[in-house]
């Protein structure tokens, strides 16, 4: 059965069933469909049925009748989809009912009959909790969707998508405010149901008075947007057959982020009250996920030049010290040179060769620290590496009178490392080590052990076994550390050694253990001493592939899980 609906106007929901073969009066008359428009004439049109076509005419009324936006003045056929204008109010011409949609019932002394009214009441209850309870819905997705992305670009493709999904519009589009105030909004998402059959197709014009209206907080609901005066005559509103459109603005505290924008062509449908109020919701939800991730970028750039300005504090100090170190000992060979004292000029070379050794190797954890490190993974033997950081502490251990043991294994094969990252971890250990000791006392251990893949012997897990690794321990007869510091030894810019530090050694000698799957340990007391323990992964055919080509990265297998 055919039916009128009313989308816009004074009784906007009604539905008026269409007996076959019985003509209908549209007007204010008791004999007519009732309307309660005053704009409608008491006998404004008649549709006159011919089978299962009908046709409208005019009945000579005050405001005339529209069909489509255009005022007819005979009579004419009507297509389903057709929209019918008498006053204010519009009308939606269309094949049959939704179940659960309010209906009227027209009899043939053109009564409304009351159980049809009970049964719409009734209906209308039930249509009302049905659409709170997806209302409902929608926002917990949307609101787990805005928990889950942070990245404005996806977090719009979602949104867009789940109103694509909850909506069915044909067209849509997000736009976004300008670079500046008076620019004009750009999209920044638009959407299809169906792909746009040419570049003409692909276009969505969005009418700037609702696109202004959106951004001042209000939403916009267009039942008939074809005769809506806030829709430009010609543009693709009319070449389309744009029936029905919304456009919600995506807004938070009075911060205005967009709107969101759909239209449909449909026949039989157009966009309701309800939809409108789920839309504006939407954007506000959005309007709140996009004003957290603003707030996220700033704080996150806060703490970034924060941390910024801490390194280069951090460094500067650590620089005017070293550099305060070399004026020192320029001065002495100088004032050797002058006086023809060669050995005053001696001390003074130690002195600028002690401060030529601390820059060094603040720019080498420099350089480790602040890019990624890409390792180069090669079969070295981790004795010959120790050997050669040992050598190179030889003159500084001769200046305090302590001794350096180095205790390694002969029978130790070669593992996949990269040489001169582990070269540098260790050097940092071994030099942390002969700092740390008193002259003369002092005493640092180096100790080197392969352990061969073994059961774990734990009845929790009896499959388990400990990996074939290289422990490194470096033991010194130091001071110690006091418990309070052991928390922080590994993070940056955090020293024991006062002004000697730059705080950037064992934070780089971590990263460069971690990222070679290692682990590392400390163990120290105040008065006992400190011990470092390095473990290396040993597994020859987890870390490299034989048959990889030298521009392949080699897999590595973390060997020991945990922190």
């Amino acid at each position: 059965m055919l039916s009128l609906t009313v989308i816009d106007g004074p009784d906007a929901g009604k539905r008026f069933q269409l007996p076959k073969d019985l003509p209908q009066l549209l007007g204010r008359s008791s004999e007519a469909l009732p309307l309660t428009d005053n704009t409608v004439s008491r006998r404004h049109a008649e549709l006159t049925p011919d089978g299962d076509t009908w046709f409208i005419r005019d009945l000579k009324s005050q405001n005339g009748t529209w069909i489509n936006g255009v005022q007819i003045r005979e009579r004419i056929r009507l297509e389903l989809g057709d929209q019918i204008r008498v006053g204010a109010t519009v009308l939606l011409f269309g094949s049959g009912a939704t179940p659960g949609d309010p209906a009227v019932l027209i009899t043939a002394e053109g009564v409304q009959q009351t159980e049809v009214e009970a049964k719409r009441l009734a209906d209308d209850m039930e249509t009302t909790a049905e659409a709170a309870a997806d209302h409902l819905r929608v926002i917990y997705q949307l609101t787990a969707l805005t928990a889950r992305l942070s990245n404005q670009r996806e977090l719009l493709d979602a949104v867009m998508e789940l109103v694509f999904n909850e909506f069915i519009p044909e067209r849509g589009v997000i736009m976004m405010p300008g670079e500046t105030p008076d620019a004009d909004m750009v999209a920044g998402v638009i959407k299809y149901r169906d792909p746009p059959k040419g570049e003409d197709d692909a276009k969505i014009h969005v009418s700037r008075t609702i696109l202004r209206a959106a951004m001042n907080g209000e939403g916009v609901l267009s039942t008939n947007a074809m005769t809506d005066p806030r829709f430009a005559m010609g543009d693709s509103v009319q070449r389309y057959q744009i029936r029905s459109a919304i456009c919600s603005p995506i807004t938070f505290d009075e911060q205005n982020f967009g709107a969101i924008y759909i239209d449909s062509s449909s026949v039989n449908y157009a966009f309701t009250e309800e939809q409108l109020a789920l839309l504006n919701a939407i954007g506000q939800h959005t309007g709140l996920a996009l004003a957290n991730a603003d707030e996220h970028l700033k704080r996150m750039n806060n703490e970034r030049l924060a941390a910024i300005g801490e390194t280069v504090a951090s460094l500067s100090h650590s620089i005017k010290n070293i550099l305060q170190g070399l004026r020192g000992g320029a001065d002495v060979v100088e004032i050797g040179l002058n006086k023809g004292d060669l050995a005053i000029s001696k001390n003074g070379w130690g002195i600028l060769r002690r401060n030529l050794d601390r820059i060094v190797g603040l720019t080498m954890n420099m350089l480790a620290f602040g890019r990624k490190l890409e390792l180069n993974l090669e079969l070295a033997r981790i004795n010959t590496i120790i050997e050669e950081c040992v050598q190179l502490v030889e003159v500084q251990t001769k200046e305090k009178k302590i001794a350096v043991l180095v205790d390694t294994d002969p029978e130790m094969p070669p593992i996949a490392v990269d040489p001169s990252l582990i070269h540098q971890a260790v050097m940092n250990l071994i030099v942390n080590a002969v700092e740390a000791v008193e002259n003369e006392t002092g005493a640092v251990t180096v100790r080197v052990v392969f352990k061969e893949a073994r059961p774990l012997m734990d009845p929790k897990r009896p499959n388990a076994t400990a990996p074939a690794h290289v422990e490194i321990n470096i033991v010194d007869n130091g001071p110690g550390i006091p418990p309070e510091k052991l928390a922080w030894i590994f993070e940056p810019f955090n020293t024991t050694k006062g002004i000697r530090g730059t705080g950037l050694g064992l934070a780089v000698t971590k990263r460069i253990i971690y990222e070679h799957r290692g682990r590392i340990r400390v163990q120290s007391a105040p008065g006992q001493g400190t011990t470092f323990r390095v473990l290396l992964p040993a597994d020859l055919d987890a870390q490299i592939d034989p048959s990889a080509t030298a521009n392949d990265k080699p897999a590595m297998k973390s060997m020991f899980p945990g922190p």
